[in-house]
């Protein structure tokens, strides 16, 4: 379940717990109500007054029109108001027609009457209705053989309960405020998230594709270049040439299917991340470029995760484009070194160099370096470069081995 989902829900049961009818003070507020005008029926019978019938009706039509108000709620509305009228004119008569005996027992419906007027009218409108109804208790208090605790008593009873659920209301009120702001917040935070994973993809992409098919297509355009200056003079060259780029660009072919398969690189299909390296290293020779490429590992091999030899794997590459294009160096070596805890890359040329920091991006550019860094903190590592002008770069990338890695590596020679 997601972030809106859950505010939504959470809104909407609020919103069901708010109803009058569904909270549990309103139930008993309720039962207070029905058990009063039942009871008062029931002793109405034993006592066989005369005006039975006529208080049995009025009774009946009270507790009905609490009953279909509570029923119809959400459909009263602005009606509300007549409706609490309605029931505080059969109640009066209620308690005018009764024996004296009896209008205190009656009286009590004030405080379930009292509540639902706080509920259904303004905060004026409720103020008046609960005046009418204090009155009502009073009459109903004096007109029997009068006791003063039986007007204190009922009428401190019927302002507590108002004011309570008066309170209550509030705190609701309070309550759903904060809960909307939460949803409308978990709905910006879960559009920025979306926003933010759509950018961060379109990085990676971009990347992917500056370090791969860019780069490629780089180096196949140079070997058509120098095919074309070799074809009058040394066609056989040429073709070899030729041949060399129409394997080049079947790679990258393959590199563009799996790209968008979102898997890692081909030269790592069978999982040898020294071979990728080797043949990585032997394509970078034949690219056209007259700088010598040598590959060398240091440290026993062993399997790595897959995504970090692909991050490892792109940052060579991007360092052998960038030495083609603008070293113009003699020699460059690439070394692999493996140690307990940690692997790293290294790509060494004897080119013009660069002052790291002050050199500025072309225009159509604006990876290179930036993507390398990016992929190799990705995995937890660092990327460092030390270069001179005219003494040449050394690019290193480290990456720390996973725990299960390390472990692995420990074990054998905990064996031994």
């Amino acid at each position: 379940m997601n972030a809106d989902t859950e505010a939504d829900d959470d809104g909407s049961s609020t919103g069901r717990r708010r109803r009058f009818g569904a909270e549990s003070a309103g139930y008993l507020l309720h039962a207070v109500f029905f058990a009063v005008v039942t009871g008062t029926a029931l002793r109405l019978l034993d006592l066989n007054e005369p005006n039975c019938p006529y208080i049995i009706s009025v009774s009946a039509a009270l507790a009905g029109g609490y009953a279909a108000g509570l029923v119809w709620w959400d459909r009263l509305d602005r009606w509300r108001p007549l409706w609490i009228g309605g029931l505080l004119a059969p109640w009066l008569a209620l308690v005018v027609l009764s024996p004296a005996s009896l209008r205190p027992e009656i009286a009590w419906c004030a405080v379930p009457l009292a509540c639902l007027a706080v509920r259904a009218l303004t905060a004026k409108a409720s103020s008046a209705a609960l005046v009418v109804i204090t009155a009502v208790v009073a009459f109903a208090a004096v007109a029997a053989p009068f006791d003063p605790m039986r007007v204190i008593v009922p009428v401190g009873a019927v302002w507590a309960a108002a004011l309570l659920y008066r309170r209550q209301q509030r705190d609701a009120a309070v309550q759903q405020r904060l809960l909307d702001e939460l949803h409308r917040t978990r709905g910006a935070l879960a559009a920025q998230q979306r926003e933010a994973g759509a950018l961060a993809e379109r990085a990676r992409i971009a990347r992917e594709l500056h370090d791969t098919l860019t780069q490629e297509l780089a180096a196949s355009r140079t070997l058509l270049q120098a095919a074309d200056r070799d074809w009058q003079q040394f066609p056989d060259r040429a073709r070899d040439r030729m041949r060399t780029v129409t394997r080049y660009l079947g790679d990258n072919l393959v590199e563009a299917r799996r790209m968008i398969a979102d898997l890692t690189p081909p030269a790592l299909d069978d999982g040898d991340f020294t071979a990728a390296l080797t043949d990585l290293c032997a394509r970078a020779q034949e690219s056209g470029t007259a700088a010598e490429v040598s590959f060398h590992a240091v440290g026993k091999h062993r399997p790595l995760p897959s995504q970090m030899t692909a991050a490892l794997l792109r940052v060579v590459q991007g360092a052998l484009a960038n030495v083609r294009e603008h070293a113009d160096a003699d020699h460059v070596v690439v070394t692999l070194h493996h140690d307990r805890d940690h692997v790293a890359v290294e790509v060494r040329d004897d080119g013009t160099g660069f002052t790291p920091g002050r050199t500025v991006a072309e225009p159509q550019r604006g990876f290179g370096l930036a993507a390398m860094r990016q992929r190799v903190h990705e995995h937890g590592g660092a990327l460092t470069v030390d270069s001179t002008s005219g003494r040449g770069t050394v690019l290193a990338a480290r990456i720390p081995l996973p725990a299960a890695t390390r472990l692995s590596r420990a074990r054998p020679a905990t064996a031994g």
